[in-house]
Protein backbone atom coordinates (compact mmCIF):
# COMPACT_ATOMS: atom_id res chain seq x y z
CA UNK A 1 0.00 0.00 0.00
CA UNK A 2 1.34 3.43 -0.97
CA UNK A 3 1.89 5.65 2.09
CA UNK A 4 -0.16 8.84 1.82
CA UNK A 5 0.71 12.01 3.69
CA UNK A 6 -0.38 15.61 4.06
CA UNK A 7 1.59 18.79 4.72
CA UNK A 8 1.14 21.19 7.60
CA UNK A 9 2.32 24.29 5.77
CA UNK A 10 4.32 26.82 7.81
CA UNK A 11 2.11 29.66 6.61
CA UNK A 12 -0.07 28.47 9.51
CA UNK A 13 0.77 29.65 13.01
CA UNK A 14 2.70 27.07 15.06
CA UNK A 15 -0.06 26.85 17.66
CA UNK A 16 -2.38 25.49 14.94
CA UNK A 17 -0.26 22.34 14.67
CA UNK A 18 -1.78 20.59 17.68
CA UNK A 19 -5.29 20.52 16.29
CA UNK A 20 -4.03 19.29 12.91
CA UNK A 21 -2.10 16.50 14.68
CA UNK A 22 -5.22 15.48 16.58
CA UNK A 23 -7.21 15.18 13.35
CA UNK A 24 -4.39 13.28 11.63
CA UNK A 25 -4.26 10.78 14.48
CA UNK A 26 -8.04 10.25 14.66
CA UNK A 27 -8.54 10.09 10.91
CA UNK A 28 -5.79 7.53 10.33
CA UNK A 29 -3.43 9.65 8.20
CA UNK A 30 -0.26 7.73 7.36
CA UNK A 31 2.19 10.63 7.50
CA UNK A 32 2.16 14.31 8.48
CA UNK A 33 4.90 16.39 6.90
CA UNK A 34 6.40 19.65 8.18
CA UNK A 35 8.69 22.22 6.56
CA UNK A 36 11.53 24.31 7.93
CA UNK A 37 10.92 27.33 5.70
CA UNK A 38 12.77 30.53 6.53
CA UNK A 39 11.69 32.35 8.56
CA UNK A 40 8.68 30.54 9.86
CA UNK A 41 8.87 27.39 12.01
CA UNK A 42 11.71 25.18 13.17
CA UNK A 43 11.59 21.68 11.71
CA UNK A 44 12.90 19.76 14.70
CA UNK A 45 10.86 21.62 17.30
CA UNK A 46 7.61 21.17 15.39
CA UNK A 47 8.41 17.53 14.63
CA UNK A 48 9.07 16.80 18.30
CA UNK A 49 5.77 18.39 19.26
CA UNK A 50 3.85 16.55 16.54
CA UNK A 51 5.36 13.22 17.57
CA UNK A 52 4.55 13.87 21.22
CA UNK A 53 0.95 14.82 20.42
CA UNK A 54 0.37 11.62 18.40
CA UNK A 55 0.95 7.92 18.94
CA UNK A 56 0.72 6.39 15.48
CA UNK A 57 1.27 8.97 12.74
CA UNK A 58 4.69 9.14 11.14
CA UNK A 59 6.05 12.69 11.07
CA UNK A 60 8.33 13.88 8.28
CA UNK A 61 10.46 17.00 8.03
CA UNK A 62 11.24 18.01 4.50
CA UNK A 63 13.55 19.77 4.55
CA UNK A 64 16.20 20.87 7.04
CA UNK A 65 18.50 23.32 5.17
CA UNK A 66 22.06 22.17 5.86
CA UNK A 67 23.74 25.61 5.57
CA UNK A 68 21.91 26.58 8.77
CA UNK A 69 23.01 23.49 10.71
CA UNK A 70 26.26 22.05 12.00
CA UNK A 71 26.06 18.37 11.10
CA UNK A 72 26.73 17.30 14.69
CA UNK A 73 23.64 19.24 15.83
CA UNK A 74 21.56 17.69 13.04
CA UNK A 75 22.74 14.23 14.12
CA UNK A 76 22.07 14.87 17.83
CA UNK A 77 18.54 16.10 17.16
CA UNK A 78 17.74 13.36 14.66
CA UNK A 79 19.04 10.66 17.00
CA UNK A 80 16.97 12.01 19.87
CA UNK A 81 13.77 11.88 17.80
CA UNK A 82 14.52 8.37 16.56
CA UNK A 83 15.16 7.10 20.09
CA UNK A 84 12.16 8.81 21.69
CA UNK A 85 9.74 7.93 18.87
CA UNK A 86 11.10 4.75 17.25
CA UNK A 87 10.07 4.23 13.65
CA UNK A 88 7.98 7.39 13.41
CA UNK A 89 10.37 10.22 12.49
CA UNK A 90 11.33 10.84 8.84
CA UNK A 91 14.02 13.47 8.35
CA UNK A 92 15.15 15.04 5.10
CA UNK A 93 17.90 17.56 4.45
CA UNK A 94 18.58 19.88 1.53
CA UNK A 95 20.86 22.69 0.43
CA UNK A 96 18.20 25.30 1.18
CA UNK A 97 16.80 28.20 -0.81
CA UNK A 98 19.89 30.18 -1.71
CA UNK A 99 18.31 33.63 -1.32
CA UNK A 100 17.25 32.71 2.21
CA UNK A 101 20.69 31.33 2.98
CA UNK A 102 22.16 34.62 1.81
CA UNK A 103 19.88 36.57 4.12
CA UNK A 104 21.39 34.89 7.17
CA UNK A 105 24.99 34.83 5.99
CA UNK A 106 24.97 31.06 5.39
CA UNK A 107 25.16 30.91 1.60
CA UNK A 108 28.06 28.82 0.34
CA UNK A 109 29.86 28.75 -2.99
CA UNK A 110 29.01 25.11 -3.67
CA UNK A 111 25.67 24.02 -2.14
CA UNK A 112 25.98 20.54 -3.69
CA UNK A 113 29.40 20.00 -2.10
CA UNK A 114 28.06 21.05 1.29
CA UNK A 115 25.05 18.75 0.95
CA UNK A 116 27.28 15.83 -0.02
CA UNK A 117 29.61 16.36 2.95
CA UNK A 118 26.69 16.81 5.33
CA UNK A 119 24.94 13.65 4.13
CA UNK A 120 28.04 11.48 4.40
CA UNK A 121 28.87 12.71 7.89
CA UNK A 122 25.27 12.61 9.11
CA UNK A 123 24.68 9.03 8.01
CA UNK A 124 27.96 7.95 9.61
CA UNK A 125 27.15 9.64 12.92
CA UNK A 126 23.64 8.15 13.03
CA UNK A 127 25.18 4.74 12.31
CA UNK A 128 27.16 5.09 15.54
CA UNK A 129 30.51 5.69 13.88
CA UNK A 130 33.28 7.91 15.26
CA UNK A 131 33.88 10.51 12.58
CA UNK A 132 36.87 12.66 11.71
CA UNK A 133 36.57 14.67 8.50
CA UNK A 134 38.21 17.78 7.12
CA UNK A 135 36.00 18.70 4.20
CA UNK A 136 35.49 21.93 2.36
CA UNK A 137 32.59 22.79 4.67
CA UNK A 138 32.08 19.95 7.15
CA UNK A 139 34.82 19.52 9.74
CA UNK A 140 34.63 17.01 12.59
CA UNK A 141 37.39 15.90 14.94
CA UNK A 142 36.79 12.51 16.59
CA UNK A 143 33.03 13.02 16.96
CA UNK A 144 30.61 10.24 17.93
CA UNK A 145 27.09 10.31 19.32
CA UNK A 146 26.57 9.02 22.84
CA UNK A 147 22.99 8.10 21.92
CA UNK A 148 22.81 7.02 18.27
CA UNK A 149 19.51 5.52 17.08
CA UNK A 150 18.93 1.94 18.11
CA UNK A 151 16.49 0.94 15.39
CA UNK A 152 16.13 1.46 11.64
CA UNK A 153 16.36 5.02 10.41
CA UNK A 154 16.92 6.83 7.14
CA UNK A 155 18.34 10.13 5.98
CA UNK A 156 16.45 11.55 3.01
CA UNK A 157 17.57 14.44 0.83
CA UNK A 158 15.62 16.90 -1.26
CA UNK A 159 16.67 17.64 -4.82
CA UNK A 160 15.48 19.23 -8.06
CA UNK A 161 18.38 19.55 -10.51
CA UNK A 162 20.27 16.66 -12.13
CA UNK A 163 23.42 17.05 -10.00
CA UNK A 164 21.46 17.08 -6.76
CA UNK A 165 19.31 14.15 -7.83
CA UNK A 166 22.36 12.04 -8.65
CA UNK A 167 23.81 13.06 -5.30
CA UNK A 168 20.78 11.76 -3.41
CA UNK A 169 21.31 8.41 -5.10
CA UNK A 170 24.97 8.44 -4.13
CA UNK A 171 24.74 9.63 -0.55
CA UNK A 172 21.17 9.58 0.83
CA UNK A 173 18.75 6.83 1.85
CA UNK A 174 15.87 8.36 -0.09
CA UNK A 175 14.86 11.38 -2.16
CA UNK A 176 12.21 14.07 -1.64
CA UNK A 177 10.76 15.82 -4.71
CA UNK A 178 8.90 19.11 -4.53
CA UNK A 179 5.38 19.78 -5.78
CA UNK A 180 6.90 21.22 -8.97
CA UNK A 181 7.45 17.61 -10.11
CA UNK A 182 4.89 16.02 -12.44
CA UNK A 183 4.80 12.33 -13.36
CA UNK A 184 7.37 12.74 -16.13
CA UNK A 185 9.59 14.59 -13.69
CA UNK A 186 9.34 11.67 -11.28
CA UNK A 187 10.46 9.28 -14.02
CA UNK A 188 13.44 11.49 -14.83
CA UNK A 189 14.31 11.89 -11.16
CA UNK A 190 14.16 8.15 -10.59
CA UNK A 191 16.56 7.60 -13.50
CA UNK A 192 19.03 10.20 -12.19
CA UNK A 193 18.86 8.77 -8.67
CA UNK A 194 19.66 5.31 -10.01
CA UNK A 195 22.57 6.75 -11.99
CA UNK A 196 23.91 8.18 -8.75
CA UNK A 197 23.51 4.89 -6.95
CA UNK A 198 25.34 3.05 -9.72
CA UNK A 199 28.19 5.59 -9.74
CA UNK A 200 28.60 5.12 -5.99
CA UNK A 201 28.55 1.34 -6.31
CA UNK A 202 25.58 1.05 -4.00
CA UNK A 203 24.33 -2.01 -5.85
CA UNK A 204 20.95 -3.60 -5.33
CA UNK A 205 18.38 -2.18 -2.99
CA UNK A 206 15.41 0.13 -3.11
CA UNK A 207 15.78 3.89 -2.85
CA UNK A 208 12.44 5.41 -1.73
CA UNK A 209 11.15 8.53 -3.44
CA UNK A 210 8.73 10.91 -1.70
CA UNK A 211 6.78 13.34 -3.90
CA UNK A 212 4.66 16.31 -2.88
CA UNK A 213 1.43 16.77 -4.83
CA UNK A 214 -0.13 20.24 -4.82
CA UNK A 215 -3.78 19.55 -4.06
CA UNK A 216 -6.95 21.64 -3.82
CA UNK A 217 -10.44 20.44 -3.03
CA UNK A 218 -13.76 22.10 -2.42
CA UNK A 219 -15.95 24.43 -4.48
CA UNK A 220 -13.11 26.85 -5.36
CA UNK A 221 -10.44 24.20 -5.86
CA UNK A 222 -9.64 25.00 -9.50
CA UNK A 223 -9.27 28.70 -8.78
CA UNK A 224 -6.98 28.19 -5.78
CA UNK A 225 -4.80 25.65 -7.57
CA UNK A 226 -4.42 27.86 -10.62
CA UNK A 227 -3.58 30.91 -8.50
CA UNK A 228 -0.83 29.04 -6.64
CA UNK A 229 0.69 27.64 -9.81
CA UNK A 230 0.76 31.13 -11.34
CA UNK A 231 2.26 32.63 -8.17
CA UNK A 232 5.01 30.01 -8.18
CA UNK A 233 5.67 30.38 -11.91
CA UNK A 234 4.61 26.78 -12.53
CA UNK A 235 1.49 27.32 -14.60
CA UNK A 236 3.26 26.24 -17.79
CA UNK A 237 4.24 22.82 -16.39
CA UNK A 238 1.81 20.21 -17.76
CA UNK A 239 -0.19 17.93 -15.47
CA UNK A 240 1.05 19.62 -12.30
CA UNK A 241 -1.12 19.51 -9.20
CA UNK A 242 -4.69 18.37 -8.88
CA UNK A 243 -8.02 20.01 -8.08
CA UNK A 244 -11.19 18.10 -7.39
CA UNK A 245 -12.78 15.41 -5.30
CA UNK A 246 -11.20 12.35 -3.71
CA UNK A 247 -11.43 10.34 -6.92
CA UNK A 248 -9.55 12.95 -8.93
CA UNK A 249 -6.86 13.25 -6.26
CA UNK A 250 -6.47 9.48 -5.99
CA UNK A 251 -5.94 9.22 -9.76
CA UNK A 252 -3.25 11.92 -9.58
CA UNK A 253 -1.56 10.00 -6.75
CA UNK A 254 -1.65 6.81 -8.83
CA UNK A 255 0.01 8.58 -11.77
CA UNK A 256 2.92 9.61 -9.56
CA UNK A 257 3.20 6.10 -8.12
CA UNK A 258 3.21 4.56 -11.59
CA UNK A 259 6.03 6.98 -12.48
CA UNK A 260 8.17 5.83 -9.57
CA UNK A 261 6.99 7.54 -6.39
CA UNK A 262 6.90 5.43 -3.23
CA UNK A 263 5.15 7.96 -0.98
CA UNK A 264 2.87 10.81 -2.08
CA UNK A 265 2.28 13.76 0.23
CA UNK A 266 -0.70 16.00 -0.49
CA UNK A 267 0.33 19.64 -0.25
CA UNK A 268 -2.56 22.05 0.28
CA UNK A 269 -2.49 25.47 -1.31
CA UNK A 270 -1.09 28.23 0.87
CA UNK A 271 -4.61 29.67 1.21
CA UNK A 272 -6.28 26.37 2.17
CA UNK A 273 -9.27 27.55 4.26
CA UNK A 274 -9.59 24.41 6.40
CA UNK A 275 -6.27 22.66 7.21
CA UNK A 276 -7.90 20.18 9.58
CA UNK A 277 -10.53 19.39 6.97
CA UNK A 278 -7.80 18.89 4.37
CA UNK A 279 -6.08 16.29 6.56
CA UNK A 280 -9.40 14.55 7.16
CA UNK A 281 -10.09 14.58 3.40
CA UNK A 282 -6.68 12.99 2.71
CA UNK A 283 -7.07 10.28 5.34
CA UNK A 284 -10.75 9.42 5.11
CA UNK A 285 -11.61 10.06 1.47
CA UNK A 286 -8.43 9.76 -0.62
CA UNK A 287 -6.59 7.08 1.36
CA UNK A 288 -9.23 4.33 0.75
CA UNK A 289 -8.96 4.92 -3.02
CA UNK A 290 -5.16 4.57 -3.22
CA UNK A 291 -3.84 1.00 -3.55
Amino acid sequence: MTPLGAVFRPQLAPERLRSVCAVAERAGLDELWLWEDCFREGGISTAAAALAWTERVRVGVGLLPVPLRNVAITAMEAASLHRMFPGRAILGVGHGVQDWMGQVGARVESPVTLLREHLVALRALLAGERVTVDGRYVKLDDVALDWPPEGPHSVLAGATGPRSLRLTGEAADGTILTASTNAEGVRTARQLVEEGRAAAGRGAGHHPVVVYLLTATGPDADTRLRAELVAEGLDSVPDLGVAGDAGAVAKAVERLVEAGADTVVLQPTADEPDPEGFVRFAAEEVRPLVP
